[in-house]
């Protein structure tokens, strides 16, 4: 047991006001990165591609987050948690930022990007019926037939059966 005297655990306040001024803003990129849960080569990736704009610099040049930034990550950071390419991600930052928008805007690409993921499921599952068919098929022993090897070899060549499925 360690004998050593214990520090005070810093405490946050609860309420969101109190919470966020405690916190100081602007940020580094390393501590606003942290904040959002992403690299800060993301950070910075982001902000090449337009995601993230308007960040402030210090007269020395670095960059300089504020709560909006790092809540901007965030939103990033979960669209493509949710599988959103940089395209529609962009889209859903304009939306999300466009107070008059229509809802109904955001539902369309929503389900565009859910028929994508479905469609793309449907493919992987089709390739694990394959792979599990040619398993099935092959010995695994010593011998040197293998039904995989043979189906990989025919891929392409006319009238092989073989299917590729594209994800």
């Amino acid at each position: 047991m360690s004998t050593a005297p214990r520090r005070p655990a810093h405490r946050v306040p609860s309420d969101g006001a109190a919470r966020a001024a405690a916190l100081d803003w602007p940020v580094a990129i390393g501590t606003a990165a942290e904040r959002a849960g992403v690299s800060a080569r993301m950070v910075r990736h982001y902000e090449s591609l337009g995601l993230l704009t308007g960040v402030a610099r210090t007269d020395s040049g670095y960059r300089q987050y504020t709560e909006a930034d790092v809540h901007t990550l965030r939103f990033i950071r979960r669209a493509r948690d949710l599988g959103f390419s940089m395209e529609e991600i962009a889209t859903l930052l304009g939306l999300w930022q466009d107070k008059q928008r229509a809802s109904s805007q955001v539902k369309r690409i929503a389900q565009a990007h859910i028929d994508n993921l479905s469609e793309r499921i449907a493919a992987m599952q089709a390739m694990q019926r394959s792979l599990q068919a040619l398993v099935h098929c092959c010995h695994g022993d010593d011998r040197p037939d293998c039904p995989i090897l043979d189906d990989l070899a025919m891929a392409g060549t006319p009238n092989s059966g073989a299917t590729e499925v594209a994800i």
